[in-house]
């Protein structure tokens, strides 16, 4: 499955039937907490983490703080 995260896609929430918003969310791994703009359900606050993020950035951090 080859999904992309970009303007003309609208992602809902499958609960809440709402229109997921880009947003500032906070994020925590281990000791680091980070600021990042993610969607993010309006209704339930779910955030909605794409597959190149979860398995690009996010990885690469998870790494970068694990060797530490």
């Amino acid at each position: 499955m080859n999904e992309q995260t970009n303007t003309t896609t609208v992602w809902m929430c499958d609960k809440c039937q709402k229109a997921l918003m880009s947003q500032k969310v906070k994020v925590r791994y281990l000791e680091g907490n980070f600021e990042v703009e993610l969607l993010k359900c309006p209704e339930c606050n779910m955030v909605f983490i794409g597959e190149d993020l979860a398995l690009g950035k996010i990885l690469e951090v998870e790494k970068s703080l694990e060797d530490k």
